[in-house]
Protein backbone atom coordinates (compact mmCIF):
# COMPACT_ATOMS: atom_id res chain seq x y z
CA UNK A 1 0.00 0.00 0.00
CA UNK A 2 2.55 2.06 0.84
CA UNK A 3 4.15 2.02 -2.77
CA UNK A 4 0.58 1.81 -4.15
CA UNK A 5 -1.50 4.36 -2.38
CA UNK A 6 -4.30 4.75 -4.94
CA UNK A 7 -5.24 1.01 -4.82
CA UNK A 8 -5.19 1.32 -1.06
CA UNK A 9 -7.56 4.12 -1.59
CA UNK A 10 -9.65 2.22 -3.81
CA UNK A 11 -9.95 -1.12 -1.93
CA UNK A 12 -9.92 0.56 1.63
CA UNK A 13 -12.15 4.05 1.08
CA UNK A 14 -14.18 3.82 -2.17
CA UNK A 15 -14.25 -0.18 -1.62
CA UNK A 16 -16.04 0.20 2.04
CA UNK A 17 -18.32 2.93 1.26
CA UNK A 18 -19.91 0.96 -2.10
CA UNK A 19 -20.56 -1.68 0.27
CA UNK A 20 -21.67 0.66 2.95
CA UNK A 21 -24.15 2.30 0.60
CA UNK A 22 -24.93 -1.11 -1.11
CA UNK A 23 -26.33 -2.36 2.53
CA UNK A 24 -27.99 0.57 3.43
CA UNK A 25 -29.84 0.58 0.12
CA UNK A 26 -30.74 -3.18 0.73
CA UNK A 27 -31.78 -2.71 4.52
CA UNK A 28 -28.89 -5.09 5.93
CA UNK A 29 -29.56 -5.15 9.36
CA UNK A 30 -25.95 -4.99 10.76
CA UNK A 31 -22.28 -4.00 8.83
CA UNK A 32 -18.95 -4.76 10.43
CA UNK A 33 -16.19 -3.22 8.98
CA UNK A 34 -12.73 -4.47 9.88
CA UNK A 35 -10.16 -2.11 10.87
CA UNK A 36 -6.42 -2.00 12.44
CA UNK A 37 -4.76 -0.98 15.31
CA UNK A 38 -2.65 1.26 12.60
CA UNK A 39 -5.69 3.39 11.92
CA UNK A 40 -4.97 5.13 15.27
CA UNK A 41 -2.34 8.36 14.67
CA UNK A 42 -2.16 6.63 11.26
CA UNK A 43 1.79 7.11 9.89
CA UNK A 44 1.86 4.90 6.85
CA UNK A 45 -1.20 4.31 3.64
CA UNK A 46 -2.80 1.30 5.09
CA UNK A 47 -3.65 3.05 8.52
CA UNK A 48 -5.16 6.21 6.78
CA UNK A 49 -7.14 4.99 4.43
CA UNK A 50 -8.18 2.54 6.71
CA UNK A 51 -8.78 5.49 9.28
CA UNK A 52 -11.17 7.48 6.41
CA UNK A 53 -12.81 4.00 5.69
CA UNK A 54 -13.62 4.27 9.50
CA UNK A 55 -15.00 8.03 9.00
CA UNK A 56 -17.07 6.80 6.41
CA UNK A 57 -18.91 3.78 8.24
CA UNK A 58 -19.17 6.27 11.16
CA UNK A 59 -21.11 8.65 8.99
CA UNK A 60 -23.48 6.05 7.40
CA UNK A 61 -24.19 5.19 10.87
CA UNK A 62 -25.47 8.80 11.81
CA UNK A 63 -28.00 8.02 8.53
CA UNK A 64 -28.92 4.92 8.18
CA UNK A 65 -30.88 2.11 9.52
CA UNK A 66 -28.20 -0.46 9.19
CA UNK A 67 -25.88 -0.13 12.49
CA UNK A 68 -22.73 0.25 11.08
CA UNK A 69 -19.63 -0.74 13.36
CA UNK A 70 -15.89 -0.86 13.16
CA UNK A 71 -13.50 -3.64 15.10
CA UNK A 72 -10.12 -2.72 15.00
CA UNK A 73 -7.33 -5.60 14.45
CA UNK A 74 -3.95 -6.44 16.21
CA UNK A 75 -1.84 -9.07 14.39
CA UNK A 76 -3.39 -12.28 13.65
CA UNK A 77 -1.46 -14.96 14.73
CA UNK A 78 -1.06 -17.64 11.45
CA UNK A 79 -3.04 -15.38 9.47
CA UNK A 80 -1.50 -14.92 5.72
CA UNK A 81 1.39 -12.56 5.89
CA UNK A 82 1.72 -12.93 9.76
CA UNK A 83 4.98 -12.61 11.32
CA UNK A 84 5.12 -16.72 12.47
CA UNK A 85 5.09 -18.34 9.46
CA UNK A 86 7.72 -15.65 7.88
CA UNK A 87 9.62 -16.66 11.05
CA UNK A 88 9.18 -20.49 10.42
CA UNK A 89 10.25 -20.62 7.02
CA UNK A 90 13.47 -18.02 7.68
CA UNK A 91 14.32 -20.60 10.42
CA UNK A 92 13.93 -23.89 7.88
CA UNK A 93 16.44 -22.27 5.56
CA UNK A 94 19.09 -21.83 7.90
CA UNK A 95 18.27 -17.95 8.93
CA UNK A 96 18.65 -15.07 9.42
CA UNK A 97 15.69 -14.78 11.01
CA UNK A 98 14.93 -10.84 9.92
CA UNK A 99 13.38 -8.08 12.39
CA UNK A 100 13.01 -4.19 11.65
CA UNK A 101 14.02 -2.87 14.87
CA UNK A 102 14.62 -4.31 18.21
CA UNK A 103 12.27 -2.19 20.26
CA UNK A 104 9.59 -3.09 17.83
CA UNK A 105 6.48 -4.60 19.79
CA UNK A 106 2.94 -5.71 18.58
CA UNK A 107 -0.78 -6.68 19.81
CA UNK A 108 -1.53 -10.06 18.94
CA UNK A 109 -4.69 -11.97 18.79
CA UNK A 110 -5.90 -15.59 17.52
CA UNK A 111 -7.60 -16.64 14.42
CA UNK A 112 -10.49 -18.00 16.49
CA UNK A 113 -10.29 -14.60 19.03
CA UNK A 114 -10.20 -12.79 15.18
CA UNK A 115 -13.43 -14.09 14.46
CA UNK A 116 -15.14 -14.25 17.89
CA UNK A 117 -14.43 -10.16 17.83
CA UNK A 118 -16.82 -10.28 14.21
CA UNK A 119 -19.28 -12.22 15.37
CA UNK A 120 -19.59 -10.37 18.79
CA UNK A 121 -19.07 -6.67 17.38
CA UNK A 122 -22.26 -7.21 15.22
CA UNK A 123 -24.46 -8.36 18.04
CA UNK A 124 -23.77 -5.46 20.54
CA UNK A 125 -24.04 -2.98 18.07
CA UNK A 126 -26.10 -0.31 18.57
CA UNK A 127 -24.36 1.64 15.94
CA UNK A 128 -20.91 4.04 14.88
CA UNK A 129 -19.04 2.59 17.86
CA UNK A 130 -15.60 0.84 17.61
CA UNK A 131 -14.65 -2.59 19.40
CA UNK A 132 -11.50 -3.81 20.60
CA UNK A 133 -10.65 -6.98 21.58
CA UNK A 134 -8.45 -6.45 24.84
CA UNK A 135 -5.22 -8.77 23.68
CA UNK A 136 -3.39 -8.38 26.84
CA UNK A 137 0.48 -7.13 26.44
CA UNK A 138 2.35 -6.24 23.40
CA UNK A 139 5.26 -8.54 22.22
CA UNK A 140 8.50 -7.65 21.69
CA UNK A 141 9.02 -9.02 17.82
CA UNK A 142 12.20 -9.56 18.67
CA UNK A 143 11.54 -11.90 21.59
CA UNK A 144 9.17 -13.61 19.77
CA UNK A 145 11.80 -14.39 16.71
CA UNK A 146 14.05 -15.92 19.54
CA UNK A 147 11.03 -17.71 21.69
CA UNK A 148 10.93 -19.83 17.59
CA UNK A 149 14.00 -20.46 17.44
CA UNK A 150 14.62 -22.07 20.40
CA UNK A 151 11.38 -23.96 19.91
CA UNK A 152 12.73 -24.95 16.28
CA UNK A 153 15.60 -26.50 18.13
CA UNK A 154 18.50 -23.94 17.37
CA UNK A 155 20.60 -21.95 18.98
CA UNK A 156 20.82 -18.13 18.75
CA UNK A 157 24.17 -19.00 17.57
CA UNK A 158 23.01 -21.10 15.03
CA UNK A 159 20.05 -19.07 13.58
CA UNK A 160 21.11 -15.38 13.81
CA UNK A 161 18.27 -12.27 14.30
CA UNK A 162 19.06 -9.68 11.55
CA UNK A 163 18.09 -6.29 11.89
CA UNK A 164 16.61 -4.67 8.65
CA UNK A 165 15.66 -1.13 10.04
CA UNK A 166 12.19 0.21 10.06
CA UNK A 167 9.94 0.23 6.62
CA UNK A 168 8.06 3.25 4.85
CA UNK A 169 4.85 4.18 7.93
CA UNK A 170 6.00 1.37 10.02
CA UNK A 171 5.26 2.13 13.84
CA UNK A 172 7.77 0.91 16.93
CA UNK A 173 4.33 0.35 18.43
CA UNK A 174 0.46 0.36 18.22
CA UNK A 175 -2.41 1.62 19.75
CA UNK A 176 -5.79 0.42 20.17
CA UNK A 177 -7.83 3.79 20.41
CA UNK A 178 -7.21 7.61 20.72
CA UNK A 179 -6.60 8.53 23.64
CA UNK A 180 -10.32 10.56 24.25
CA UNK A 181 -11.47 7.16 22.94
CA UNK A 182 -10.09 5.26 26.08
CA UNK A 183 -13.07 3.09 28.19
CA UNK A 184 -11.72 1.11 31.69
CA UNK A 185 -14.99 -0.83 31.30
CA UNK A 186 -15.37 -4.13 29.47
CA UNK A 187 -18.88 -4.07 27.81
CA UNK A 188 -18.54 -7.68 26.86
CA UNK A 189 -15.23 -10.03 28.25
CA UNK A 190 -12.72 -9.05 26.53
CA UNK A 191 -14.19 -6.38 24.08
CA UNK A 192 -13.61 -2.65 24.60
CA UNK A 193 -15.64 -0.18 23.15
CA UNK A 194 -15.54 3.77 22.51
CA UNK A 195 -17.69 5.56 20.03
CA UNK A 196 -16.62 8.79 17.92
CA UNK A 197 -17.52 10.37 14.83
CA UNK A 198 -16.60 13.27 12.22
CA UNK A 199 -17.53 16.28 11.98
CA UNK A 200 -17.86 15.83 8.90
CA UNK A 201 -16.49 13.94 5.57
CA UNK A 202 -16.31 16.55 3.44
CA UNK A 203 -12.72 15.83 3.04
CA UNK A 204 -12.57 12.28 2.50
CA UNK A 205 -15.80 12.67 -0.22
CA UNK A 206 -13.14 15.70 -1.79
CA UNK A 207 -9.83 12.62 -1.76
CA UNK A 208 -12.35 10.28 -3.24
CA UNK A 209 -13.96 12.54 -6.41
CA UNK A 210 -10.55 13.56 -7.04
CA UNK A 211 -7.83 11.17 -5.96
CA UNK A 212 -7.21 9.88 -9.42
CA UNK A 213 -5.51 13.08 -10.43
CA UNK A 214 -3.53 13.10 -7.47
CA UNK A 215 0.23 12.04 -7.96
CA UNK A 216 0.66 8.65 -5.67
CA UNK A 217 3.58 10.65 -3.95
CA UNK A 218 0.86 13.71 -2.92
CA UNK A 219 -1.55 11.02 -2.52
CA UNK A 220 -0.08 9.73 0.50
CA UNK A 221 0.80 13.13 2.31
CA UNK A 222 -3.06 13.85 1.77
CA UNK A 223 -4.04 10.76 3.51
CA UNK A 224 -1.99 11.39 6.43
CA UNK A 225 -3.09 14.44 7.31
CA UNK A 226 -6.76 13.98 6.57
CA UNK A 227 -6.54 11.20 8.73
CA UNK A 228 -4.19 12.90 11.78
CA UNK A 229 -6.70 15.74 11.51
CA UNK A 230 -7.53 15.74 15.66
CA UNK A 231 -10.53 18.07 15.08
CA UNK A 232 -12.32 15.79 12.35
CA UNK A 233 -11.23 12.38 13.56
CA UNK A 234 -11.18 12.77 17.37
CA UNK A 235 -14.72 14.49 18.05
CA UNK A 236 -15.99 12.34 20.81
CA UNK A 237 -19.69 11.84 21.17
CA UNK A 238 -19.97 9.44 23.90
CA UNK A 239 -19.33 5.82 24.89
CA UNK A 240 -21.59 2.72 25.38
Amino acid sequence: MERNPEEAVKNNIIGTKNVAEASDTCGVNTFVMISTDKAVNPTSVMGSTKRLAEMVVQHMANRSKTKFVAVRFGNVLGSRGSVIPYFKEQIAKGGPVTVTHPDMIRYFMTIPEASRLVVQAGALARGGEIFVLDMGEPVKIVDLAKNLIKLSGFTLDEIEIKFTGMRPGEKLFEELLNDDEVHPEQIFPKIYVGKSTTESIDQVIDLINRFEKIEPNCLRDELLEIANNKKITNQLIGIN
